[in-house]
């Protein structure tokens, strides 16, 4: 019986010094007919750890989140693309069922992945963490990642579905490293919300912002939606993200002039 044909597949990473989880993310999809990988000036063996999985490694200055997953996409030569943050790993669970679509693809459709988050080396299962769908898998030229300066999602014109199997996310094990991260982006979230003119310009949005709204954050994810059954982990993972919200709110006044 004759084997049926697979469709090709694409797999797009963008990067910068990231030879701490490139190893992991690159050998979870070397069954994959193309990767690509787009990186934005590293200092460290990325370029060798990329190289040395087959992958077209390409140097771009970085163009902000979105747009750089855009052109790593627009460098693919496959019929399917997947993208790939540099911190997360296709389970095998995961490449079956893509591969299991390959197979058969549908024209119109394209798939969410079901995310398994870890923070400080804990799976966090719970305070809306799991399974965090994402959009990344979809036909070549009909998805794209949304401009925004954080937080880009990617958009289809079509059917959604979600797959069997995670897609594992180690993108914080160590305490340091989440609190810089949460630094960067809530310099960038502040961004967004001058955009939409949630400055704390008078004194009940100001207090909003810094102080009820990061409350309320951490008592619907911690409290109402269980994040505390994740022990610890949980605990410094509500608690901080809380205090990004606050943060962010603050830049926002801040650079609104702090009226």
């Amino acid at each position: 019986m004759e084997t049926p044909r697979r469709a090709t597949l694409s797999v797009a990473v963008v990067t910068l010094n990231e030879e701490a989880n490139l190893p992991r993310t690159l050998a979870s999809v070397a069954w994959a007919d193309e990767i690509v990988v787009v990186d934005s000036g590293s200092t460290d063996a990325t370029r060798t750890i990329a190289q040395s999985h087959g992958a077209r490694f390409v140097t771009e200055p970085w163009r902000g989140f979105a747009a750089q997953k855009n052109f790593a996409l627009s460098l693919c030569t496959s019929e399917w693309v997947l993208s790939l943050d540099a911190d997360e790993a296709v389970s095998p669970e995961l490449a079956a069922s893509i591969q299991k679509v390959l197979v058969a693809p549908p024209s119109h459709t394209a798939y969410a992945l079901p995310r398994r988050n870890h923070f400080l080396g804990r799976w966090i299962r719970h305070g809306g963490y799991y399974p965090d769908p994402k959009l990344r898998l979809f036909p070549h030229g009909q998805g794209s990642f949304q401009e925004t300066p954080v937080h880009e999602r990617a958009i289809f014109a079509g059917n959604v579905e979600t797959l069997h199997g995670d897609l594992v996310h180690d993108a914080y094990p160590t305490l340091t490293g989440y609190l810089d991260h949460m630094e960067r982006y809530s310099t960038l979230g502040a961004s967004i919300a001058v955009q939409r003119g949630r400055t704390g310009r008078n004194l009940l949005g100001f207090l909003n912002g810094v102080l009820l709204n990061p409350v309320a954050t951490f008592f619907y994810n911690y409290i109402l939606r269980a994040g505390f059954l994740d022990g610890r982990e949980g605990l410094l993972l509500h608690l901080y993200h809380s205090a990004y919200v606050s943060w962010k709110y603050a830049k926002a006044w801040e650079s609104a002039g702090r009226k």
